[in-house]
């Protein structure tokens, strides 16, 4: 009995051989975001996550700067802004080149930094886009004005803008669209009141690098004339087109022509059967989205 008291008690006393480790603190990471060009210093997705984080619950929220510092600029090749005494670089934030002015009411184009590449300038209070808004910023790539008040937009408004790929209008006012720079690749132009009359027959002519074409919810008649060839993507749903012709999207005198770009026209929503038109669609690989009886 007293060898077993006396093995209990070393028991009691002997250090475990192999004590369990500690719980190991996760250590915090920082990781480096790659730079989106087309961006600035915000990728495409962080920009559209940060973007729908502003609109929540219907509160304004600051733009979470944390990943743009992060990023390296070196990569950019536009170079930092330096206007930053501007009045509109102390209620926006300007950064490499990017300008975002989102959800703080403003009800006009503010004056820029001389070099900025970007302007996001969503859901503010804008009713007009003038001519002297840009005459001096040659340097602008992307330019987003969804989400305001515009209802006209002066002549020549973009005509300086030479290097101007990405343009929306979306969510506006418009009743005809102005005259559109000609490197855009882009154009947004979709919840308007644009009607056909609207848009100048070659509008988009000579815009020779057009990819995507968004024209959908406002109050067209007819397909837009003179499509160039380099369009992917049209969209054009929930307009009041009736009625299309063989030369809309095809060449009724040449029948082994074919718009080989085109990977998408949208046009459900209109009061128009599209199996009436067959021959309209003879030089697509697809056929429209749309009503067909």
């Amino acid at each position: 009995m007293e060898t077993l008291q006396a093995t209990f008690f070393l028991f009691l006393f002997v250090p475990l051989v192999n004590p369990a480790p500690p719980l190991q603190q996760e250590s915090l990471q920082f990781y480096e975001y790659d730079t989106d060009v087309s961006m600035g210093s915000l990728t495409q997705q962080d920009y559209e996550m940060q973007s729908k984080d502003l609109r929540k619950d219907g509160t304004n929220i600051s733009l979470d700067t944390s990943l743009i510092l992060q990023s390296d600029d070196s990569q950019l090749d536009v170079p930092p802004t330096k206007d930053t005494n501007l009045p509109t670089c102390l209620l926006c934030v300007c950064l490499s080149g990017s300008v975002y002015c989102e959800e703080i009411d403003i009800e006009a184009v503010p004056p820029l930094p001389k070099e900025t590449a970007y302007l996001y300038a969503r859901f503010n209070k804008i009713k007009r886009i003038a001519a002297s808004d840009f005459a001096d910023i040659t340097t602008l790539r992307r330019i987003d004005f969804s989400g305001n008040r515009i209802e006209e937009i002066e002549d020549g408004a973009f005509s300086k803008l030479l290097l101007l790929e990405e343009l929306s209008l979306a969510e506006n006012r418009l009743v005809k669209l102005p005259v559109l720079p000609p490197k855009l690749t882009t154009f947004n132009a979709n919840q308007n009141r644009i009607k056909s009359r609207g848009i100048k027959a070659n509008a988009f002519k000579k815009l020779t690098n057009l990819a995507y074409l968004y024209l959908g919810h406002n109050a067209l008649e007819s397909v837009p004339l003179n499509l160039p060839e380099s369009l992917r993507i049209l969209h054009l749903q929930y307009n009041n087109i009736t009625t299309i012709t063989d030369d809309t999207f095809c060449k009724s005198n040449n029948t082994r022509y074919i718009r080989a770009r085109m990977d998408e026209i949208r046009m459900e929503g209109n009061p128009i059967v599209l199996a009436k038109h067959v021959n309209a669609f003879s030089c697509l690989r697809m056929l429209p989205v749309g009503t067909y009886y």
